[in-house]
């Protein structure tokens, strides 16, 4: 047998003589295997370095007991802190989990929704890519009966249960706090409108001006791609208006830190000169200089929401349940002018 292959249970019966279901029933101490069968089983996997496969496992057992998660990047803080909310109560349940990644790309979210739909995963937790517009390939697993929870980038409509943060009530006290700190002209860089997480800051940005009796003026507010060039274009237009605001709203990571090196380039000064607040990580935010004020999400909480209720309607099929996880605006030195 060659030992730089994975070893499965059917290599390991095929060189003892014996069936697959003596090799499983002696691995698992089965008092229907003799001892002496039961420790040549062992003895074998040992040297083989025998894992077992919880996925083959699973599908022998048509009973899969694995979460498909589809997020539009693997590579920020924000995903990962998710994603190791939904692992730990996937593995608390007896479920594993499969990742995969739309790269920000519609088309690749199909593809990746089609490749989990193959492996037979119980459920789904999804987070839209930027470009998706169309969600008929989302609304066919209610044809096949496999549960979808969304997070975060979620479809319109309330027809999904999904897991959020406070939207439109974070950007509306970012934008408060900013009117209070002496910002008087605030700009709002967001991703594209027909994503509903942009439409909600951009509404509790707008509620706030509106509550402070302050003129909404269109060209303050710019709405594109969720991307670091992006943000850095944006920005570029705020900068170049004839009466520039004085403090920006930068709806994630990407767009914060894009505007901030902008600002810089342009030999201003963060908060004299324009106030800036983003949404983005704890551990982000205290790397730059300044410190950036940002609204942070409880990720792991998010991830921990999602994956209980997705398991909620893998038992039993619950009509729609929508959460929304708290935020919180940390004040730091990149938001407050002296007054």
């Amino acid at each position: 047998m060659k030992t730089n292959t994975h070893i499965s249970l059917k290599n390991l019966a095929e060189e003892l003589g014996v069936s697959i279901s003596t090799v499983s029933r002696a691995l698992k101490d089965s008092p229907e295997i003799g001892p002496e069968m039961r420790e040549r089983v062992k003895a074998l996997a040992r040297k083989y370095n025998y894992r077992p496969n919880p996925f083959a496992m699973s599908l022998l057992k048509n009973s899969p007991r694995i979460i498909g998660i589809l997020v539009p990047d693997l590579v920020t803080h924000f995903y990962s802190s998710i994603i190791s909310g939904i692992s730990d109560v996937a593995k608390q349940n007896g479920y594993s989990v499969i990742i995969t990644s739309s790269y920000e790309q519609y088309e690749l979210e199909k593809q990746c929704l089609d490749d989990l739909i193959n492996i037979r995963v119980e459920g789904i937790l999804a987070c839209l890519s930027q470009e998706t517009t169309d969600y008929s390939h989302f609304g066919a697993l209610e044809s096949q009966n496999i549960p979808l929870v969304f997070f975060d980038r979620i479809c319109p409509g309330g027809r999904f249960s999904s897991v959020v943060a406070d939207n439109v009530e974070s950007a509306r006290l970012a934008t408060e706090h900013l009117l209070q700190t002496g910002s008087k002209r605030i700009g709002f860089i967001g991703g594209a409108n027909h994503l509903k997480i942009v439409e909600e800051r951009k509404h509790g940005y707008l509620e706030a001006l509106r509550q402070n009796k302050i003129p909404i003026e269109k060209e303050l507010v710019i709405c594109e791609k969720m991307t670091y060039d992006e943000g850095r274009e944006a920005t570029r237009r705020l900068l170049s208006l004839s009466n520039p605001p004085d403090a920006i709203l930068a709806m994630n990571d990407a767009l914060a830190f894009a505007a901030m090196k902008e600002i810089k380039s342009h030999h201003l000064c963060i908060p004299k000169d324009i106030a800036l607040i983003g949404y983005t990580d704890e551990m982000h935010s205290n790397y730059v200089e300044p410190a950036l004020t940002a609204v942070t999400h409880q990720t792991y909480k998010m991830g921990e929401a999602s994956c209980k209720q997705l398991l909620a309607q893998i038992k039993a099929r619950t009509t729609p349940v929508q959460i929304v996880i708290p935020t919180h605006l940390v004040i730091r030195d990149s938001s407050c002018k002296k007054l």
